[in-house]
């Protein structure tokens, strides 16, 4: 590498160097901060309103630590947090918004290399994907999941055990003061979610892409070994400037089939779908949703982890973590492919994958559920597909047909599932219309629509629930979601009626309305598109250019790299 990038700014000796050097010389920097060495932006994506990433602050002091060790010069700065928990009306809506920010202060500013400092579901695909769009050297730090929950002698995991006490509570199983107190039980360590939620699975997803220092997907956020490898993963940054080591070197193809197979492997979430598919959309890499299915749906699961086992993150990191899955898998991947280390993934896991608890980790040969990753259904519900998560579902619902139960959107299904007079019965397919990208907008995580309250008294625990939303991944269910296209463009998911019929089929990746072809079509003539939900601001521009989910829910525009070059020169 001739020079570093950041020399435009701080290396000329004129006027511009001049201007650039002294504003930042008012923090306190001394001369030699200047003299030529790595510029490391620290992307944090920090927030009170963001719980999972509220300790990051603390993260990003070691990451500091390392860079400065290695001959660095470290600079945060901040970025539009994105809070799962919090954020309305869906973190999903900001994914792209965020990705921007992260994109345009990195290519703009004078930095040779970045961290980026994550933990909440959305902060992780949307900071990758802003700085894959300019292809320098990056570098993940994941904020780390919380520590077990812990109500009453039992282990809880955050999201899974919501979901039940929420049918608990309904049901009268659980008293309000027992609900309110398990609150706190839940959520007793900083972190993100312990389940094999979303956050889990984006840690997951880094790891096996090759974007972060090998071990650190489950370590938890308030293990001193987060810090450890925060530090270690400042020192590697700087050498991967060194070497010129950038985004798109190692994000390949085989990087991204190694991430499906992987993700299959640990029950992750069928966000990763949609995450992963944008990503490869910005460097340019053609992965479609059909290369989930491929790739993934016949990997044996051996992750024995809420919500598709028992157990919870910080009993994976012990039991081995990520590079034990990996060693189990080898022979599945792409051992070769190159990480941030500059080290391949088998070079990576040569001293390590032992699996310590046998409970946690299965082994290939024998693993939890032979076949279980996520499965791409297609048919005319759902032309362009759909997705659903077999780890999670009830086997004897794979294969079902049941008539259509239709809430138009969610506030019809507020407004209507716990009416004692609902037609509805546990043979019934709940359907839920107008929660895709456009129609909500953003593609909230209601589709795991929870039962109506007169079948849980009966003691029904599941059902087949259909819309073109997400779900979290820390729910549960025979659920099919990110229908495409969804309904409130037209697709066929708009023209589902109260009595249908409708059929899924997991072995055979069918789903299917029982109605004509001829019925379709009536139907369509007469069908009207919900009103806009925006006519300004983002939410607007967001409506008129967000693919569909198949393609990954980017925007239209922001799909590839722009590289880090600056429009314009100031100088």
């Amino acid at each position: 590498m001739s020079k570093f990038r950041s020399a435009d700014w701080f290396g000329t000796k004129d006027k511009m160097g001049f201007l650039y050097r002294s504003w930042m010389k008012n923090q306190g920097m001394p001369e030699d901060m200047f003299d030529g060495r790595p510029v490391i932006g620290i992307c944090n994506t920090y927030s009170e309103l963001t719980p999972c990433n509220a300790h990051l602050r603390d993260i990003s002091e070691s990451v500091k630590r390392g860079v400065l060790e290695a001959g660095g010069f470290p600079v945060e700065f901040p970025i539009m947090s994105l809070g799962e928990t919090l954020l309305k009306p869906t973190a999903m809506l900001f994914r792209n918004l965020a990705s921007m920010d992260a994109e345009e202060s990195i290519r703009g500013n004078p930095i040779d290399g970045v961290v980026l400092l994550t933990g909440c579901d959305k902060t992780t695909p949307s900071t990758l994907m802003g700085a894959a769009s300019v292809d320098l050297p990056t570098l993940v730090v994941q904020g780390g999941p919380m520590l077990n929950g812990k109500f009453r002698g039992e282990d809880i995991g955050s999201g899974t055990a919501l979901w039940k006490f929420n049918d608990k509570l309904k049901t009268g199983e659980m008293t309000y003061d027992e609900f309110a107190e398990a609150e706190s039980c839940q959520s007793r360590s900083p972190g993100h979610c312990m389940t094999m939620g979303t956050a889990s699975t984006m840690a997951v997803m880094v790891e096996s892409l090759g974007m972060s220092l090998s071990g650190m997907a489950a370590i938890p956020a308030v293990d001193a070994r987060k810090k450890r490898i925060a530090q270690l993963s400042g020192r590697r940054i700087v050498d991967m400037v060194k070497e010129d080591l950038r985004i798109s070197k190692i994000l390949t193809r085989e990087a991204f089939e190694n991430a499906i197979k992987i993700n299959a492997a640990v029950g992750g979430s069928t966000n990763f779908v949609i995450h992963l598919t944008a990503i490869a959309g910005r460097v340019g890499i053609d992965l479609n949703i059909d290369d989930f299915d491929n790739l993934g749906s016949k990997m044996p699961l051996l992750l024995n982890l809420m919500p598709s086992g028992k157990f919870l993150m910080e009993d994976f990191y012990y039991a081995g973590g990520l590079p034990a899955i990996i060693k189990q898998i080898q022979s599945e991947l792409h051992m070769d492919v190159i990480t941030v280390t500059g080290k391949s993934h088998a070079e990576n896991i040569a001293n390590s994958g032992t699996i310590y608890n046998s409970d946690v980790i299965y082994t290939f040969d024998e693993p939890l559920i032979p076949e279980a990753g996520t499965t791409v259904l297609k048919g005319n519900l759902a032309l362009n597909g759909c997705v659903i998560k077999p780890s999670a579902a009830t086997p004897a619902l794979m294969q079902h047909t049941g008539r259509a139960v239709v809430f138009e959107n969610i506030e019809d299904y507020h407004a209507r599932v716990d009416d004692p007079l609902l037609d509805i019965d546990e043979t019934c397919v709940m359907v839920l219309k107008t929660v895709g990208p456009v129609g909500y907008p953003g593609m909230p995580e209601v589709g795991n629509m929870p039962l109506p309250k007169k079948l849980l008294d009966k003691g029904i625990t599941d059902m087949v629930r259909i819309s073109d939303g997400r779900m979290s991944g820390t729910a549960f269910g025979t659920v099919i979601l990110h229908v495409s296209p969804e309904s409130a463009i037209g697709g066929n998911l708009g023209l589902v009626e109260n009595g249908d019929m409708i059929t899924l089929d997991v072995a055979k990746k069918l789903i299917q309305l029982e109605v004509s072809d001829e019925e379709l079509e009536a139907r369509r003539k007469v069908w009207q598109a919900p009103p806009a939900m925006a006519e300004r601001g983002y939410v607007k521009m967001y409506i008129d250019t967000v693919q569909q989910a198949d393609k990954g829910a980017d925007l239209e525009f922001l799909v590839g790299c722009s590289g880090s070059k600056v429009t314009r020169d100031s100088h």
